[in-house]
């Protein structure tokens, strides 16, 4: 190698060693909320949380919310609750989690970072957390200078489930209350679904978001009640949706049943489909056509309310 290369070489490693050193202390350096600080319902002893690489978490026995707000002087008062993929068996909650809550804070919405349980509790724990992480925001509005009718909540693939399971089974009393935390509402009022799992129906669903949520052989009635698509009312708020057509994990078919209930409900929703990009691209940086989708869904919130 020649001679000239060489601190070239050596500038750009420090650059990545950097970029790697900011995105695996972001989620760290940020405030973090117990969802349960005194009873957790269905508590239970689990695996200890195990981070491999620093991005993806593979247990999660004590649920919480990483606070990201705005600069003051960019603020919208507008909040979004974040679930992270990773199929009920894990979190990809870098570039699902921490680079998403930074995005957001980019438009002037404050963000919170979603650890859910998953696999190890199943079905209802998730959806358990996602009503309890709304209600905390919505309580503790004030705090964050945030409007309470302007929490809205976003998932990628499973959590897009989870996401997608918050806004149609928000009157589903999952838990008893624990405190007057949860006197709040659990109704977001509005959802951003990423390439989500949205079905518990065998020919569109993913199998192993199914089996890691609801066990092996679910039942009918569950795997009914847990296929958001069957779920879909008047009272479901704004939703807008993105996939791809070529996802190879998740069929576009989850989407595309979600937006055509939506719109036999009368909810305002928007869809757009890309022709291509793989399942999991985050916010689609440097994957063509799907990188677009953060600045429609950024028009999209701005018009809310219109």
């Amino acid at each position: 190698m020649h001679r000239k290369f060489k601190p070239i070489l050596r500038a750009t490693a420090f650059l990545l060693f950097c970029i790697t050193i900011h995105s695996a202390t972001s989620f760290a350096e940020q405030p973090v909320i117990k969802l349960w600080p005194s009873s957790m319902p269905g508590a239970k002893t689990i695996q200890p949380e195990t981070e491999e690489p620093k991005d993806r978490i593979n247990h999660v026995s004590e649920p919480t919310l990483t606070v990201y707000l705005p600069e003051k002087a960019t603020a919208t008062g507008m909040a979004v609750v974040v679930c992270p993929g990773g199929g009920y068996k894990r979190l990809a909650i870098g570039h699902e989690g921490w680079d998403v809550a930074e995005w957001l804070n980019s438009l002037g919405i404050a963000a919170f970072v979603l650890k859910y349980r998953m696999y190890d509790f199943g079905h209802p724990a998730p959806l358990q957390d996602a009503q309890r992480a709304v209600r905390i925001v919505r309580s503790r509005a004030a705090e964050w200078d945030i409007d309470a009718d302007k929490i809205g909540i976003m998932g990628f693939s499973a959590g897009g489930h989870l996401a997608s399971s918050a806004i149609t089974h928000f009157n589903w009393e999952s838990y008893p209350a624990q405190d007057k935390l949860d006197t709040a509402s659990a109704r977001p009022d509005f959802g951003i679904l990423v390439y989500p799992v949205i079905s518990m129906q065998e020919d569109i669903t993913h199998k192993g978001s199914k089996r890691n949520l609801l066990g092996e052989n679910p039942d009918k009635e569950l795997a009914d009640f847990m296929s958001n698509e069957l779920q879909i009312t008047t009272e479901t708020p704004p939703t807008f949706l993105i996939h791809t057509t070529d996802d190879t994990a998740v069929p576009v078919e989850n989407s595309i049943r979600f937006y055509e209930g939506l719109k036999k409900a009368g909810v305002p929703a928007e869809m757009h489909i890309y022709k291509h990009g793989r399942h999991g691209v985050g916010l689609g940086t440097g994957h063509g056509a799907v990188s677009t989708w953060p600045g429609v869904c950024a028009e999209w919130l701005k018009g809310l309310g219109d």
